[in-house]
């Protein structure tokens, strides 16, 4: 199964999702039965003009997501917007602040919760 989300679903992700925002990006996420644990990566030029820059950021979103998607809820579509802030952070800092959000939004798997707090 793809990890990434198909393009016309963005638009149902954003208007009916649920939003979390965060100092290294933006989240929104929206549960429905056709939903396959998908992300979708936005990274704009005005957070970061160079397209080397963008390239890195949407990559080490995506590596974040892949490597916690396993923890997450089926039933659950992602879209992740980069911010400025992400520059020169690590997919270690990603995934923190994504377990953050998934914690908070009840999107952790209870095998995961289990696992973080021993």
């Amino acid at each position: 199964m793809s990890t990434r989300l198909p393009g016309a679903k963005y638009k149902s992700v954003f208007d009916r999702g649920r939003p979390f925002r965060g100092r290294l990006f933006a989240a929104w996420v929206l549960r429905s039965p056709d939903a396959g644990r998908q992300a979708g990566v936005v990274v704009s030029k005005k957070s970061f003009h160079d397209a080397v820059d963008r390239n890195r950021a949407k990559r080490i979103l995506r590596e974040g997501f892949r490597l916690l998607a396993p923890a997450l809820a089926l039933d659950a579509d992602w879209v992740l917007v980069g911010r400025a802030a992400l520059g020169g952070k690590g997919t270690a800092d990603v995934m923190d602040e994504l377990r953050y959000f998934a914690r908070k939004g009840g999107y952790l798997l209870e095998a995961a919760k289990g696992a973080e707090s021993t």
